[in-house]
C-alpha cells in the first residue's frame, strides 16, 4: 500500500483529530521537526493545483507572487499538516488580503492541522484599509518607562507615556501592559484600552486551544509561548473594537482568529466566494482522515457563462462584535 502524507501525519499524531468542543485538550504529538524535501515537494504540487483559487481570493493590491513566495518559505515547517487544513488556512489568509510571512500573518501548526494566525500588524493593516480611522497607536509600557493613567482627565492627559528611545527593550525592563487607541478621521481620539499581563494570561487560558495543545504535548511552541508580549499587544487591539468604528472585514478577521483558537473551522468567517463549499470540506476534514493528498472539490453551481453562482445575497463578513 502506498504511503500517503495523511498516513504519515496520522502515524505521527496517534491517528486522530482532537475535538475542539472538549474541555480538556487530548495529548497529541505534532509532527516533529521540519518536513522532508519529498514532503515539501508533494505539498507544493498539491497547492499548485489550487493556485487559481488562491489567486482569485487575493485582493488586487496583494501580488500573487509575494503570497507564493511566503508560502514556499513556510512549507518546510507546515508540510506535515493535513493538506485540507493547510489549504483552508492559506485560503483564509488570502481572502483577508494578508501574506503569511510572519509580519502580517502566520500559519501555526496545531496537532496535525494548520491554522491561520493574523499578527497585530495584520489587524493594524485592516484598520487602515477600512478608511474609518486616521491613525492607529499601540505599544508596550515597560518597567522603566515614565507613564501615568488618569481616566477622569480629558484626552490626551488621561494617558501619558515617556520613553527613552536610546534604551534597548532589555534596559527598559519587562513589559507591564499593552495600550491601544486610534485617532478618528475627524481628529478626535478614541478611548485608550489597556491589557496587562494578568488579563492577557486569562484570555489565553480561556480561549487559546493552540496554547493548551502546546502545553499538553510538551512542545510549548504556540505564539503565546514564543512571544507573549506580541499576543498581549494584539489582545489590546482587539479590546479596542467596542470603542472604535470597525469594518465588517475587521470583525470577520477577529472571528476567524477566535475560531482558530477554539480549534474550529476558520474559512466560514473569511470574506468572499464559496464559503459554504469550503466550510463543508473543512468540516469533513475535521472528522475523517483523508485517503490521499488530493481533496475532491465539491460541486459549485454555475451560470451559463461559467461563473460561480452565489445567489441573491452577497457573501461577506459577519456582523457583530469580536
Amino acid at each position: 500500500m502506498t504511503e500517503t502524507l495523511m498516513s504519515r501525519v496520522l502515524a505521527a499524531t496517534g491517528g486522530g483529530h482532537p475535538a475542539p468542543e472538549q474541555d480538556t485538550v487530548p495529548a497529541v504529538e505534532p509532527p516533529v521537526g521540519e518536513a522532508t524535501p519529498a514532503q515539501v515537494d508533494a505539498v507544493q504540487a498539491y497547492l499548485d493545483k489550487h493556485g487559481d483559487k488562491f489567486q482569485a481570493s487575493l485582493p488586487k493590491h496583494v501580488p500573487y507572487e509575494a503570497f507564493q513566495a511566503a508560502v514556499a518559505a513556510l512549507l518546510p515547517k507546515v508540510a506535515g499538516c493535513t493538506p485540507a487544513s493547510l489549504r483552508m488556512a492559506l485560503l483564509t489568509c488570502a481572502r483577508f488580503g494578508l501574506v503569511p510571512d510572519g509580519y502580517e500573518a502566520a500559519i501555526q501548526v496545531q496537532g496535525s492541522k494548520a491554522v491561520f494566525i493574523p499578527t497585530y500588524k495584520g489587524y493594524v493593516r485592516l484598520m487602515y484599509r477600512s478608511g474609518l480611522v486616521a491613525s492607529v497607536h499601540c505599544g508596550l509600557v515597560h518597567e522603566n518607562d515614565e507613564w501615568e493613567v488618569r481616566p477622569s482627565a480629558p484626552a490626551p492627559d488621561d494617558f501619558t507615556l515617556k520613553i527613552r528611545p536610546d534604551l534597548s527593550d532589555e534596559d527598559r525592563g519587562k513589559a507591564l501592559f499593552a495600550y491601544a487607541f486610534v485617532r478618528m478621521t475627524d481628529g478626535s481620539r478614541s478611548q485608550v484600552v489597556f491589557v496587562n499581563r494578568t488579563k492577557a494570561a486569562e484570555l489565553r487560558d480561556e480561549w487559546s486551544y493552540g496554547y493548551k495543545l502546546a502545553e499538553q504535548n510538551g512542545r510549548r511552541d504556540s505564539f503565546w509561548h514564543r512571544d507573549f508580549d506580541h499576543m498581549m499587544l494584539k489582545s489590546a487591539l482587539k479590546a479596542l473594537f467596542p470603542w472604535v468604528p470597525t469594518s465588517a472585514e475587521l470583525v470577520a478577521l477577529a472571528e476567524a482568529e477566535d475560531a482558530g483558537e477554539r480549534g474550529d473551522v476558520q474559512i466560514v468567517h473569511a470574506p468572499r466566494t464559496e464559503a459554504e463549499a469550503l466550510a463543508a470540506e473543512a468540516e469533513q476534514a475535521h472528522s475523517a482522515a483523508e485517503g490521499s493528498q488530493e481533496t475532491a472539490p465539491l460541486p459549485v453551481k454555475r451560470s451559463k457563462q461559467g461563473r460561480a453562482y452565489r445567489g441573491k445575497k452577497q457573501r461577506g463578513g459577519r456582523k457583530g462584535g469580536a
